[in-house]
């Protein structure tokens, strides 16, 4: 039985690169996302502003400091979260490649939450003040930014239910489930494992159980031969079991739009 390693690092991710023009983008052609014209892909890159890398453990955006900027993720791991004043933290979502990010402070009175990258992470940046004149000038943009945000809130949702009525084990088996889906998804998974660099403290925050309660459960589920995590990767060895533990029965997911 191999050991469920307390710390789980990305040993064999390597670094993002940086996002290309967007007619060389690589997500672009990646059946995770819909296709475009190349009218609608020029429209982006008059937008897009510049390109950006954040390293592991750094701050995408501040929880508590206003940003003027837009972002997509091009490469990477990355959460939004929201903590309170003793510095417990909460993870609201994780992000990977196609997320948009930073729209909530658009409409929201004072500032929603932060996002932190747990991998270095590059993006691709909007600035905010070009939101309406993107909308107005590009309005299928505007659906599918409308779209993503629909999306989001979908997670939100489901995060809701988890923690209101999932039992840990529930919680843990679902979550794990998901970041294996939304991770093999847009193409992270090789040989049957998928990039997995996080922390039980994510997990933890993710789920809203404490770091002890988080390590037994997993320990758990591991003994019963549902999944194995080593060197930073994720393998899931009874999909169908996990996904029943969890009550997590979702439909493939469909290809979304790339800002």
């Amino acid at each position: 039985m191999k050991t469920l390693q307390t710390n789980l690092l990305p040993l064999h991710l390597r670094a993002p690169e940086g996002p290309a023009p967007c007619e060389h983008c690589a997500l672009r052609v990646h059946p995770a996302f819909l296709p475009m014209t190349a009218d609608q892909r020029n429209a982006i890159q008059s937008f897009r502003k510049g390109t950006r890398l954040v390293e592991a453990g750094r701050a995408i955006i501040e929880e508590h400091r206003a940003s003027g900027q837009l972002s997509t993720v091009y490469s990477g791991w990355a959460f939004r979260f929201k903590t309170l004043g003793d510095g417990r933290r909460q993870i609201l979502s994780f992000l990977l490649a196609g997320d948009f990010l930073g729209l909530q402070d658009e409409f929201a009175e004072g500032h929603t939450h932060g996002v932190e990258a747990v991998t270095d992470v590059s993006l691709c940046v909007f600035e905010r003040a070009d939101l309406w004149d993107m909308f107005r000038s590009q309005p299928r943009l505007g659906y599918d930014i409308t779209w993503l945000a629909a999306r989001e809130e979908k997670l939100v949702d489901d995060n809701l239910l988890t923690a209101g009525r999932r039992t840990a084990t529930e919680r843990v088996a679902m979550l794990l489930m998901h970041l294996y889906r939304r991770a093999r998804h847009v193409g992270l998974e090789r040989q049957g494992q998928v990039e997995f660099p996080f922390q039980q403290q994510h997990i933890a925050d993710a789920l809203g159980l404490s770091l002890v309660h988080t390590n037994k459960t997993l320990r758990r589920l591991q003994r019963m031969g549902l999944f194995e995590i080593e060197r930073g990767a994720l393998r899931i060895l009874d999909p169908l079991a996990l996904e029943s533990l969890g009550d997590y029965f979702e439909r493939p997911m469909r290809p979304a739009p790339l800002v």
